[in-house]
């Protein structure tokens, strides 16, 4: 047992020292943080004030950015929810021909990564006149996290036995009904763990971002994290406290739904 409790602190301290280490340099001076030797606590007080000065910098626009990036990340697990939820009710209710290789299909796409078809998501907003909009970085996102939430809502409703929706139906209840009243709150943890990572992955976006959202004011906090970091300086302080800022309702979501969340991934574990 102290083997395991000492072995599961140095895993935690792993994964904590990058965080402690941004946290820090947050509430540092950019001469403090650049110091040799390194100080590894700041000298000159808590810089709580880098909390607030980042906001209103010349680099970059952050309280819009952190606006479009609430957006984005909001209606493109939205959209996903949306279209993966009938989708995957029908997949795992109803046999269609090329049924299985639609579903290969599906989930041959989350190969594909926005950074290796960057070129060609710009010519089609290009072309479609969404270039540099919210809407388009909408649809990207749910276009790429789609395939995920499709396949791991699908193994939840072909989890459970046909004979709950025929014994639904024959009291008088609509296919519509048995799906919203009766399937989808036994599938609530599958849904959210489609939400978590759909959430996650459209937050953290960065490749096609970059490229379709040429305004400073539409960019993501990915993007404007870059901003910080120039040819000849760059503000270590600022950039360590967005990275703190970006993650805190990231935090914050998986501790509201952190039960669901492993109930979801843990789900058919044990028959």
């Amino acid at each position: 047992m102290v083997t395991r409790v000492v072995v599961g602190i140095l895993i935690i301290v792993v994964f904590l020292v990058p965080y402690l280490i941004m946290l820090v340099g947050s509430l540092k001076t950019r001469s403090e943080i650049l110091a040799v030797p390194p100080r590894y606590l700041p000298q000159d007080g808590l810089q709580v004030g880098n909390y607030l000065t980042m906001w209103s910098t010349p680099e970059t626009p952050l309280p819009y950015n952190f606006i479009s990036t609430v957006i984005i990340a909001v209606f493109a697990t939205l959209l996903v929810l949306l279209v993966a939820t009938p989708a995957a009710y029908y997949t795992a209710r109803f046999s269609f021909p090329g049924k299985w290789a639609f579903l290969f299909l599906v989930i041959v796409t989350q190969m594909l990564q926005p950074a290796v078809l960057t070129a060609g998501l710009f010519r089609q907003m290009l072309v479609l006149d969404l270039n540099d909009t919210w809407l388009a970085m909408i649809l990207i996102n749910a276009a790429f996290n789609l395939s995920f939430a499709l396949w791991i809502m699908h193994s939840f409703f072909a989890g459970i036995p046909k004979e709950v929706d025929e014994a639904a139906q024959l009291d008088g209840a609509s296919r519509l009904s048995v799906l919203f009243r009766i399937n989808l709150p036994l599938v609530w943890p599958g849904i959210v763990t489609a939400i978590i990572f759909t959430f996650v992955a459209s937050w953290n976006e960065f490749a096609a971002s970059l490229v379709i959202m040429s305004t400073a004011e539409n960019q993501p906090l990915s993007v404007a994290l870059t901003k910080f970091i120039g040819q000849y300086a760059t503000s270590w302080q600022y950039v360590f406290g967005l990275s703190i800022v970006a993650i805190v309702p990231v935090i914050i979501l998986f501790a509201l739904i952190e039960k669901r969340l492993i109930g979801g991934l843990t789900a058919g574990s044990v028959k």
